[in-house]
């Protein structure tokens, strides 16, 4: 009977110690909002797998393995730990008329959609970033980029927002969308990124 339970004890530490599906490690690629392409490399039990697309998966905790996963297989493995996570940032470009903080028409229709995102976020954070293209001095577009910042910050507040929810600067002709030669007017760097937590 010693002989027996001795036997069974071996056999059921044996188990325990084997890797089996509880003890290794599964990761998998998730698709970009921005469709941006990612890659990333699982490195396991001397082997490696590259995972370049989305839902490209590996199990770890031994020699890797990849597979093929898809949304509803990450949401069945993953779908707890998803939606407890905060909302990605969302970034909006608000445009003005060169030389001033006056919003150019496109942009006017772009601040409702701010609004939206805003709104769906329980404890919103936001920045707001001023920007010039490059006709004028440093000086004067480090002025006017956060003029820019501040007047919208202006009209969030004026909307409802908490003042100590938002922050505003400038970056004046530092950042630019569009690569320009001094003194060139480019449209697309005379704007306010708004960035939404």
């Amino acid at each position: 009977m010693r002989a027996l339970f001795t036997a069974a004890l071996a056999l059921l530490l044996a188990a325990c110690a084997q890797p089996g599906p509880a003890s290794r490690d599964t990761i998998v690629l998730l698709p970009e909002q921005n469709g941006r392409h990612t890659a990333v490399i699982v490195n396991s039990g001397g082997q490696q797998v590259t995972l370049d697309h989305p839902y490209a998966g590996a199990r770890s905790g031994g020699p890797v393995q990849a597979y093929e996963s898809s949304a509803a297989d990450v949401q069945g493995i993953f779908g707890a730990a998803l939606a407890a996570q905060p909302a990605r940032p969302r970034s909006f470009q608000l445009y003005f008329i060169e030389g001033s903080d006056t919003f150019t028409d496109e942009t006017r229709r772009t601040v409702e959609q701010i609004f939206g995102e805003i709104a769906r976020r329980p404890a919103p954070e936001i920045a707001v970033v001023g920007h010039t293209d490059r006709v004028g001095s440093d000086q004067s577009n480090d002025a006017l980029s956060l003029k820019r910042a501040e007047f919208v910050r202006g009209e969030l507040i004026k909307r409802g927002l908490a003042p100590d929810g938002i922050q505003a600067s400038g970056r004046g002709e530092r950042e630019p969308i569009v690569p320009t030669a001094d003194g060139v007017s480019e449209p697309r760097n005379r704007r306010v990124e708004i960035i939404v937590r």
